[in-house]
């Protein structure tokens, strides 16, 4: 018999990939890390739960990139206001990013990371926007009764510790009360209809989505994307990749020190462990020293690691028992991170810093090794960028110095305001509750023993104001970007977590505190007396980039656009690679066409209706899209099918969509569209 429905429940699921080419991947803050190509697409993933009799909702976002910037949630919030009015609002609306360091970047308005995104792309920023509010639309459009449940169960051989010298500066009292270096739980949310219907689910987990490295060119969503893709596949049976109904998402948590590269850090040139306190190797440094994961390569790491975290995912939701039921709220603040102090006891009372960058931000980590050393000059003779550039160089003032300490003040991002500031004041602090489980949304990489403090202080607070027994969940990189969240043991030793903490010694203890306002303002039904706190400012940032305009382009002699260069071969095995290579177009162009441009296909001839049946789309895992730039206007695609075990015997071809710009009048380019498609083969 189907039990009485508790709330509303809407899940939607929308495209936002952006631009595949050109523009820096966002990640590992490596400007030669360029987009070629797509591997897998990206998508925003949008949660609403509603309230059957009373009138509040609450908003879960999760999308396919490296972190929700502050640019991305004031946009977001403005169409929404625009559209439903009062209805989702900066308090109930909570949107997280996976943290995959594979997605385009560009969409942020402070200037740090214009550095390495090549300044504000609005391609990408338009496109993470429209993808995250039509996400929302379809969310809403679909409210259906429904029941929650919850679980939870351990992952096992998918992470290890990226900074274990750090975690070992926690006191060891602490240490002795955690089995694992890491935090192992998966947090799962499974959402059913009244009538069995199952809708989709939120699991949460802390692992960064690195399994990708920094050679890679090819935009996708990564491990975390994997098992998405895997769970939708799943239930949405006989659809193509990105269709269907039910929606898996796997988002971030305190994954700060946490990497899924569970071989560990080896050097790359002699194979041996760097697991030492700089990760650094006899020959070539710290920058030999990388993690593996556990693969063959980087690809194969991916499905791995992936392949674990869905399949806890789907013995957790088969398994899923624990219904939650009870009044949904939500609190939000903001607050200025560069100046809140903080009643660490009675008797003493501590501050936060304005934002500065420590030496071993430059340094990287041992899943993607430093590129910032564009401080000699890699701009030269632009000179907005030399500007810039004089600004990195700048002396920190004493005050900031003596607030950071120990840390070694790399970049002093906290006193640089042109052309304008390059670290945000105004931070976003956040809870939803959706009866027992409470998410905390967090604006950035809270460490393992950060998220563990954090959720122990948030629970206590619950329990001390009469709502015991609270599920609490960290939810990663929501809102604003604002790098690590380190302990304040952690932040001691200075290693790369450290060293991003921006706001000092005293972030954690400051988010703590604010954290349990939010939470007895909850448990007291009090959220209204909240103060809102000072509103982020928008800035006037327009077009500001050092991509490459799009201009006509040519196909080669004798050639049109879709023509085939390199055919494929006649026949194919299970485990082979289909490969062909097609006269291309900057795959911009479709980008700023069409909001969800499908690149590819692989199709297989019917015999029955003799006609051809599209099996796959470029947002499958099994294919790949390259774009190579030639000279003069020039360029190639190549498309890729890894054709899985089990492939159904038959005939086959890959066909090839794209647009190229052609120049009409003096000043005017118009956008084409075409198409290629090679030869038939045959799978035997």
């Amino acid at each position: 018999t189907a039990e009485e429905a508790k709330y509303l429940v809407g899940v939607g699921r929308a495209d936002c990939t952006g631009p595949v080419a050109q523009v820096p991947l966002m990640g590992y803050a490596n400007p030669s890390q360029v987009g070629g190509g797509l591997l897998s697409r990206l998508y925003s993933r949008a949660f609403i739960v509603a309230e059957r009799e009373g009138s509040e909702r609450v908003v879960f976002v999760s999308a396919d990139i490296g972190m929700v910037s502050q640019r991305v949630r004031l946009e977001v919030l403005k169409q929404l206001q625009s559209k439903y009015g009062e209805l989702y609002r900066r308090d109930n609306v909570i949107l997280s990013g996976t943290h995959t360091h594979s997605g385009p970047g560009g969409y942020f308005q402070y200037t740090l990371f214009w550095i390495t995104s090549k300044g504000l792309v609005q391609p990408t920023l338009r496109s993470i926007v429209n993808g995250i509010v039509k996400s929302i639309d379809i969310a809403h459009e679909n409210m259906k009764k429904g029941r929650l449940f919850i679980n939870r169960g351990t992952v096992e051989n998918s992470q290890i510790n990226r900074s274990p010298f750090s975690y070992l500066a926690n006191p060891e009292s602490e240490r002795n009360r955690y089995s694992s270096n890491t935090d192992k739980e998966m947090v799962l949310l499974k959402m059913v209809g009244e009538d069995g219907h199952e809708l989709g689910l939120i699991s949460w987990f802390a692992v960064h989505p690195v399994s990708m490295n920094n050679s890679n060119h090819l935009v996708n969503s990564d491990n975390v994307g994997y098992a998405s893709y895997l769970f939708e596949q799943e239930k949405n049976k006989g659809m193509l990749p990105g269709e269907g109904s039910f929606v898996a998402a796997f988002a971030s948590s305190n994954l700060g020190d946490v990497s899924p590269n569970t071989r560990g850090p080896l050097c790359a040139n002699t194979g041996q462990s760097c697991d030492n306190p700089q990760s650094t190797c006899p020959i070539g440094g710290a920058a030999m020293c990388m993690a593996k994961g556990p693969g063959n390569d980087m690809f194969e790491s991916t499905r791995i690691i992936g392949q674990n975290i869905y399949l806890k995912a789907k013995e957790l939701y088969e398994k899923a028992s624990q219904e939650v039921t009870g009044a949904l709220s939500s609190a939000h603040q903001w607050v200025n991170m560069s100046d809140v102090s903080v009643e660490l006891n009675a008797t003493h009372t501590v501050k936060t810093c304005k934002p500065a960058l420590g030496h071993s931000f430059a340094a990287g980590t041992i899943d993607g090794v430093g590129a910032f050393n564009f401080t000699q000059g890699s701009v030269e003779g632009d000179p907005f960028w030399d500007q810039i550039r004089d600004q990195l160089l700048g002396e920190p003032s004493n005050e900031t110095k003596a607030c950071h300490k120990p840390k070694p003040i790399l970049f002093n991002t906290g006193e640089m305001t042109w052309p304008h500031p390059w670290h945000p004041d105004i931070v976003d602090v956040q809870i939803a509750a959706i009866g027992s489980l409470a998410i905390l949304a967090v604006p950035g990489e809270f460490t393992t023993m950060s998220g563990r403090r954090l959720r122990e202080a948030v629970k206590s607070e619950f329990d001390s104001h009469g709502t015991p027994g609270m599920n609490v969940v960290i939810a990663g990189l929501c809102n604003v970007y604002t790098h690590y969240i380190a302990t304040y043991e952690e932040y001691q030793v200075q290693r790369y977590e450290a060293a991003s903490t921006i706001y000092g010694p005293h972030t954690l203890s400051a988010y703590i505190q604010l954290y349990r306002g939010l939470a007895k303002a909850i448990a007291l039904n009090a959220t209204q007396e909240l103060s809102p706190g000072p509103e982020p400012p928008l800035f006037n940032v327009k077009n500001l980039t050092l991509l490459p305009s799009l201009s006509a382009e040519n196909a080669p002699a004798n050639k049109t656009f879709g023509d085939v260069l390199e055919e494929v071969r006649r026949e194919y095995r299970e485990r082979e690679v289909a490969e062909v290579t097609f006269v291309g177009a900057n795959p911009r162009n479709s980008a700023e066409n069409a909001t969800e441009h499908n690149f590819l296909t692989v199709e297989r001839y019917s015999n029955i209706s003799s006609s051809w049946r599209v099996v796959l789309n470029d947002a499958s895992w099994d294919t790949r899209f390259y774009w190579s730039k030639g000279s003069r206007g020039q360029s190639n695609v190549t498309i890729e099918w890894h054709i899985p075990a089990g492939t159904e015997p038959g005939v086959y071809r890959l066909r090839y969509f794209g647009h190229y710009k052609k120049k009409v009048a003096f000043l005017r380019v118009i956008t084409v569209p075409f198409e290629g498609s090679s030869s038939e083969f045959h799978i035997t």
